[in-house]
């Protein structure tokens, strides 16, 4: 299993064709407590960079991007009842969307867990 992160914070977690995408336990922490999210519609294309979701807390509403292109297609729709799930466990089931790569070279731009760790340490 391969798990990339973005240098906003997102991470995927690679399975066959598809990838797992969420907000790192860094980004959630610099939120604070989220009280909304604002999901895609499954069957909707994203590229690279582009906003895939929202999130807001007390403190901010912040866009979470596409770390790859592809086609949404799943949604994690127990964050519209229970949006600190993604307080709670933000790598784990406070997933936000699932989308079916398009490009799996698109990964290779992203960051390993030790190199984010670096950016994130500063």
């Amino acid at each position: 299993m391969t798990i990339r992160y973005s240098k906003d914070h997102e991470w995927i977690r690679v399975e066959g064709d598809e990838g797992v995408v969420g907000i790192t336990a860094y980004a959630a922490g610099q939120l604070g407590d989220v009280v909304f999210v604002e999901l895609p519609e499954i069957g909707k294309q994203v590229r690279a960079g582009d906003e895939a979701a929202v999130v807001e807390s007390v403190k901010a509403a912040s866009e979470v991007y596409a770390p790859v292109s592809g086609e949404v297609v799943a949604v994690n729709d127990a964050l519209e009842a229970a949006p600190q799930t993604v307080n709670e466990s933000p790598t784990g089931d406070g997933w936000f969307i699932r989308i079916r790569l398009a490009d799996k070279g698109e990964l290779d731009a992203l960051m390993d867990e030790a190199a984010y760790k670096k950016m994130i340490e500063g």
